[in-house]
């Protein structure tokens, strides 16, 4: 293949090296977690965690 620019040609990454690619971290909005409350707890390794949006929309998060 001829590249009249002489740039290069950017190539997709090949298996091997997109294994090695940091992966995105799932994202959540918080209006799916909370819906209309303003606190949720969630469980982690058998402990109750609350997580909560204060007065000025912060997250706070306690056990």
């Amino acid at each position: 293949m001829k590249n009249p620019s002489n740039q290069p040609i950017a190539r997709s990454p090949t298996a091997e090296a997109a294994s090695e690619l940091p992966q995105a971290r799932p994202r959540l909005n918080s209006q799916l977690l909370f819906g209309a409350q303003n606190e949720i707890v969630i469980e982690h390794q058998g402990d109750e965690y609350r997580l909560r949006i204060t007065s000025n929309g912060k997250l706070i998060l306690t056990k």
